[in-house]
């Protein structure tokens, strides 16, 4: 075996710019291949944290009628929708999914809430229980949370975040200052923000929209301060925190699942969805894949011209050597050491265009990400496949040019010295 490697090193060495040129036709392939691999593992990445954001594994599970998020703002509370007491919540804790949860109210602010004469317009208000801001993989960046014991008194006291510093608050501090929140008078304790820094990659108005929206803000006041300042035994929604990103729609759905067992059953219209980013990201993937796995194949013709081409030169290399294998055979080389010694060349000749194509790859996808902007991830399963690959195709395109060697007469393959 490794007689036939150094000879096989030293029959390319030899003939250094035509196995080059060999070898041009599975680079090209091998660096095309990992080139859009790449660049669709980067755009996967991008759709995926485009949607789920900082990576918190959160779930969002709301109330829906039909296909819509139910808005109360101006309508009564559905019927035949329980609030979530504290055994379902239990339940939904034990999922094995789900590492921590929390229930909440929410609304849409466009008017109501007010800092002096500013006034908030498109951010929410949210009521919370004291454990929701470790559940959305919330920090404290100044002041502090809610206690208990102002959860339990009612106490009218509020958490911001950054959004609404720079609107409603007009950057000034925040502590202490007080918010009116449905006509009612809040004391902010506390500035909170994700654990994980964030910034979207906008394409589009729809993505400006929608990250503009966020951008307006959200205030947080206990969960039972909600009636006071909007409607009693208004439904709530769930916010669960899945133990990975490949729980999390998993967690949803189960989710969603407990909560809709408590409703009526003549509320047909009206069930808990979970607002599952995790699955929209694959469909957008799966999108993004399908279209750029037709390129692949394109890309894969150019293997097959390589394999071509490296049996063409393989059947010029048994021609040109044709005494050296007659002079092997007289001396009692068998047909199998002919034929290993030429598939041995064949497979090293295309494994080495396969690492030099990988190479080319990366840097191709490096030069595409420069000049379009492109996100790029290097796939190294989809590298040690291509160079595994490459072997192959050498080893099957170099049976027929191995086979003709092992089957010289060593009388006539002797006489052409």
């Amino acid at each position: 075996m490794f007689e036939n490697l150094r000879l096989a090193f030293r029959g390319i060495w030899t003939h250094k710019l035509r196995s080059f040129l060999t070898m041009l036709g599975i680079i090209i392939g091998i660096a095309a291949i990992i080139a859009i691999v790449s660049t669709i593992e980067g755009t996967n990445q991008q759709i995926k944290q485009n949607l789920i954001g900082s990576g918190s594994n959160t779930v969002d599970i709301q109330l829906y009628e039909n296909d819509w998020p139910i808005d109360l703002s101006y309508s009564e509370a559905p019927f035949g929708v329980p609030q979530i007491s504290d055994e379902i919540l239990k339940e939904i804790k034990d999922l094995d999914e789900v590492k921590s949860a929390s229930k909440y109210t929410s609304r849409q602010i466009y008017d109501g809430v007010y800092y002096l004469n500013n006034s908030m317009s498109g951010g929410y208000v949210k009521g919370v229980e004291t454990d929701y801001f470790e559940t959305a993989n919330m920090t404290v960046k100044s002041g502090r949370l809610f206690t208990d014991a102002e959860v339990k008194d009612y106490k009218k006291v509020c958490i911001v975040d950054d959004g609404i510093i720079s609107g409603v608050l007009q950057n000034e501090d925040p502590i202490g200052k007080i918010l009116e929140i449905g006509g009612d008078s809040y004391v902010i304790v506390g500035v909170v923000a994700s654990r994980s820094t964030f910034e979207p990659v906008i394409n589009s108005i729809t993505d400006y929209q929608t990250y503009a929206q966020d951008e307006s803000g959200t205030v947080y006041i206990p969960i039972t301060d909600w009636p006071i300042s909007y409607k009693y035994d208004e439904p709530e929604n769930v916010l669960v925190r899945a133990k990975s990103t490949d729980d999390m729609t998993a967690a949803g759905k189960k989710t969603a699942d407990i909560l809709n067992g408590n409703i009526h059953p003549d509320s047909d219209a009206i069930k808990y969805q979970s607002k599952d980013l995790l699955e929209q990201a694959q469909q957008l993937q799966q999108l993004a894949s399908s279209t750029n796995s037709m390129l692949i194949w394109i890309a894969a013709i150019s293997l097959l011209v390589g394999g071509i081409g490296v049996m063409n030169i393989m059947l010029v290399s048994v021609t040109e050597r044709t005494a050296e294998i007659g002079l092997k055979k007289a001396i009692g080389a068998r047909k199998g050491k002919i034929m290993a010694q030429f598939l041995t060349e064949a497979a090293v000749l295309t494994s080495m265009g396969g690492v030099l194509g990988v190479a080319s790859g990366i840097g191709l996808a490096q030069i595409i990400s420069m000049m379009s902007g492109t996100p790029v991830a290097i796939s190294w399963p989809a590298a040690f496949i291509a160079v595994a690959f490459s072997m192959v195709i050498g080893i099957v395109f170099g049976i027929l040019p191995s086979h003709q060697a092992a089957n010289l007469n060593p009388i006539d393959a002797l006489r052409t010295n």
